[in-house]
């Protein structure tokens, strides 16, 4: 998590009693690992826990994955999928494995209701569109080009702006963390990181607020449940912690160089159970007079890599666009396309901008994954048989 932030009307210490006009609010603890990791405290007009079940607002369809046959580069063209409603309802699983699940989200409207993810948290990059992410600890801003993380259990929705929207999401189900190598041993992010904390959006705190919206959609299990209180669930009249929503936006990351190419992970900006989440963003190339700049061909044999391509020239792949989605699966070779290797060499910049996910269990593929799969993709990576090269890519 981040750095604590304090916003509202507090008592001295946790655990005491907090009163406003001679009204007792009523504290409630967000916390990681039981009661040993970090937390938020926030304090409410109401009790939190004064709700009764009604029938969600959605229903969540179970995962259920279709078989790896054969073993194959995939490559999901995520703009075919189908869009409109709220993210709520919007969401389309593509990948999966007990770490993480690997959607895209189209929507057209805002949330009608809040949600709770209490599966894991949620990485978002929103690739287009903006917006506002509301919830007790206030109104977070996003535009294109954010990561967008939201904290397991913290209720929210997201209020979209004007325009076509398209978020790409992680749900990490072991948490998500800043990489342990960027903190020095006060928890402060190192100067030598790849990011600083003056990067991260945090909430603007409001104070509580009446949306006329009562009820909430919680995730558990795979499964949808509905809630409903009698009173506002963001009627927050002040917090501190250090689990909170916050933005982070791509271009911010600071890429490393060398003279010679160096291995994705050093890409890295998220850590996740059984997950590495990397940036690539616009950088200079390898200075080293024979380097060879495009990603070399490799066997990550304890690793599927995922990738999601938001713009920008891509030196390894043709054949792609802002918004494709592939999976190189361990146990069989990947790297560039033909002819890609060979023209990388005396490039000096590239432009592009993607976010990759390695995954150290093996993803699984959804029946939705299969309608939206580029079928030529594997074929391609070989060369026609009276060509030494080729510009064909994926």
């Amino acid at each position: 998590m981040l750095d604590r932030v304090a916003c509202g009307d507090l008592p001295p210490k946790p655990h005491l009693a907090l009163r406003q006009g001679g009204a007792l609010r009523y504290e409630e603890c967000l916390t990681r690992a039981g009661f040993d990791g970090p937390y938020s405290i926030l304090y409410r007009e109401h009790p939190p826990q004064a709700f009764e079940r009604v029938p969600p607002h959605s229903v969540a369809a179970p995962l259920t994955a279709v078989p790896e046959n054969p073993l194959a580069r995939r490559h999901y063209v995520t703009t075919r999928a189908v869009s409109g409603g709220p993210p709520l309802s919007t969401r389309v699983p593509l990948l999966f494995n007990e770490d993480v699940v690997v959607s895209v989200l189209r929507p057209t409207e805002s949330d009608p209701c809040y949600f709770v993810n209490a599966d894991g948290d949620s990485l978002f990059f929103v690739r287009q569109g903006a917006g506002t992410l509301r919830s007790g600890f206030g109104d977070l801003d996003f535009s294109a080009g954010d990561y967008l993380c939201v904290p397991k259990g913290v209720l929210h929705r997201f209020v979209l702006g004007e325009g076509p929207a398209e978020l790409f999401l992680v749900e990490c189900l072991g948490g998500l963390s800043v990489p342990r190598e960027f903190r020095n041993e006060t928890g402060q992010l190192r100067m030598d990181a790849p990011y600083s904390h003056r990067d991260f959006g945090r909430p603007k705190f409001r104070g509580p607020m009446d949306e006329g919206i009562r009820e909430a959609v919680v995730k558990r299990g795979g499964v949808h449940h509905g809630l409903r209180w009698d009173h506002s669930p963001l009627d927050v009249v002040g917090w501190d912690g250090t689990v909170y929503p916050f933005t982070f936006p791509i271009l911010a990351f600071q890429p490393r160089v060398s003279s010679i190419h160096l291995p994705p992970t050093v890409h890295g900006t998220f850590a996740a159970r059984g997950a590495l989440v990397c940036s690539f963003v616009p950088r200079p190339l390898d200075f080293h007079p024979d380097a060879v700049p495009c990603p070399y061909p490799h066997s990550s044999v304890d690793v599927d890599e995922v990738l999601y391509y938001v713009s920008g020239d891509f030196a390894s792949r043709t054949g792609i666009e802002p918004g494709s989605l592939t999976l190189h699966p361990a146990g069989v070779p990947h790297g560039p396309h033909p002819g890609r290797y060979e023209s990388s060499l005396g490039a000096r910049r590239t432009e592009e901008v993607a976010v990759m996910i390695d995954c150290h269990r093996p993803l699984f593929r959804t029946a939705i994954a299969t309608a939206l799969e580029d079928t030529e993709y594997d074929g391609s990576f070989r060369a026609p048989a009276n060509e030494s090269s080729s510009s064909r890519g994926d």
